[in-house]
């Protein structure tokens, strides 16, 4: 009965083995000669000692992976989940991630670069969006400008009605400043509404920092706040924060509640109503009054004046970009008043022989008296005060900026992001010096209301406290 056997069969010469253990032995002297006659050979690792020298080799070959895949994924950033998927895969597969390797034979040579998928599947590396203020010389890389922030990124605390005013901002559905602040207010009462404190916590000590600030980092977001939002949220925080620390919630909300309807109505409403009354008592019958734009205070004074009976003539300059200046020309010859209107400054110069008067509506006033209004203003101004015209400014003094100083339209400013291309941009505003301007008409009675540029921040502390002489 035939049987197997791996051995040699009996009677059988020896194997060859030992001359190939010879030779190997000869290789390895060759390689590693003894360092003098009669020294020990190197005695033979164990099986444990294989063992760890093999594990040494791989954490090795790990770490050098992942530095690799660090080095790849800061130069361009995966997504969450896929780079969590290259990250798991890279545990097995470190050789297959580009990775350099470390035995011998990889030394000194470069990874090879990353090929383009075959299988119709995304690349491991995405191609980040184009930026769109790439464009922009480095000289004004300060000057921010409004985006559509996604919502889906947006803080967990934002909520859904700030939420919808940040996109309205970002795409200029809201622009005016004084609408951007009414609508921000309206929505921060909304916020509060759906406030409640957790337990542990005081309103005074956790509204501001764990719900109102995420508020107002979206809507900067979106667009930078214009001064009117600025002077509003600050009084809104010093508000809160003078509220004790046992202060019972329910009447703190409705403290500001309260508050927020209060400045919504005192300082929007009727401001608004006492400016385009100031200005209107400044017409005179048979003028001929030239603005530029749309601007809806300058807008309600030309219509209060004519609800006063008075007969007098609008000359519109408008801006070629924001055609602002058809809008107004429209209502006005609804009401029945007569209107010389241009399409752009080509016509500034025999617009401003023929007026009595130049209405400016502002964006803001810097404490140095300087305006701040929207691109194209500070050319009217300039024309009329050399031509010897009064030019007037009207504003509510919600947008008086106390601290800052300002003398070109590079510091506060921003990029139209509808003008912007790699050839050019557009700024929304500009900077109109104080000696341009002959007086400022704001809600705060003083006469006819008409006070120079230079004195808003006395007209300040005088709303302020009205003891003041």
């Amino acid at each position: 009965m035939a049987t197997e056997s791996n051995g040699a069969p009996s009677g059988a010469p020896a194997p060859a083995a030992a001359p190939v253990q010879a030779s190997q032995g000869k290789a390895s002297a060759a390689a590693n000669p003894p360092a003098a006659e009669g020294a020990a050979t190197t005695p033979k690792l164990t099986a444990a000692q294989l063992k760890a020298k093999a594990k040494a080799e791989k954490a090795a070959r790990r770490a050098q992976v992942k530095e690799t895949r660090e080095a790849v994924v800061a130069a361009a950033p995966l997504p969450s989940t896929q780079a969590g998927a290259d990250t798991k895969g890279a545990k097995g597969k470190g050789k297959q991630d580009g990775s350099q390797p470390s035995g011998p034979q990889g030394q000194g040579k470069a990874p090879r670069p990353h090929r383009p998928s075959m299988s119709g599947r995304r690349p491991s590396i995405l191609v980040a969006e184009k930026d769109v203020r790439s464009g922009i010389p480095e000289c004004f890389s300060h000057v921010p400008m409004a985006k559509r922030a996604s919502t889906s990124q947006a803080h967990k605390d934002v909520h859904s009605a700030v939420l919808a005013v940040g996109q309205q901002m970002a795409t200029f559905a809201i622009k005016d400043s004084i609408a951007r602040l009414e609508a921000t207010l309206l929505a921060f009462r909304k916020v509060i509404e759906s406030y409640e404190t957790p337990k542990g916590n005081s309103l005074s000590r956790h509204f501001v920092p764990h719900v109102l600030n995420p508020q107002i980092e979206y809507l900067t977001e979106c667009r930078p706040m214009c001064f009117a939002m600025g002077n509003a949220i600050r009084l809104l925080k010093g508000m809160v924060n003078k509220f004790d620390i046992d202060t019972d919630e329910t009447e703190a909300k409705e403290d500001l509640l309260e508050a927020i309807d209060v400045f919504i109505r005192d300082r929007i409403t009727l401001a608004e109503l006492i400016v385009a009354r100031n200005a209107a008592a400044i017409i005179n019958r048979g003028d001929v009054i030239l603005t530029y734009g749309r601007h809806r205070l300058v807008e309600k004074t030309f219509l209060e004046a004519k609800q006063r009976g008075k007969e007098f003539d609008v000359s519109i300059i408008d801006d070629p970009y924001d055609g602002g200046g058809q809008e107004l020309a429209k209502s006005l010859r609804r009401a029945g008043i007569r209107v010389f209107y241009s399409p752009n400054l080509g016509g500034l110069r025999p617009n401003v022989e023929r007026a009595a008067n130049v209405f400016l509506g502002a964006e803001a006033i810097f404490a140095n008296g300087s305006l701040q209004a929207p691109a194209g203003t500070a050319d009217i101004a300039m024309a009329a005060s050399n031509a010897g015209k009064q030019v007037i400014a009207l504003c509510e003094t919600i947008n008086f900026d106390r601290e800052r100083v300002s003398v070109d339209a590079l510091t506060y400013n921003e990029i139209d992001p509808e003008r912007n291309t790699a050839e050019s941009f557009r700024l929304l505003f500009d900077n109109t010096r104080d000696r341009f301007i002959t007086g400022v008409i704001t809600e705060f009675e003083t006469g006819t209301g008409n006070s120079p540029a230079q004195a808003i921040l006395a007209l300040l502390r005088k709303q302020e406290d009205p003891t003041i002489a």
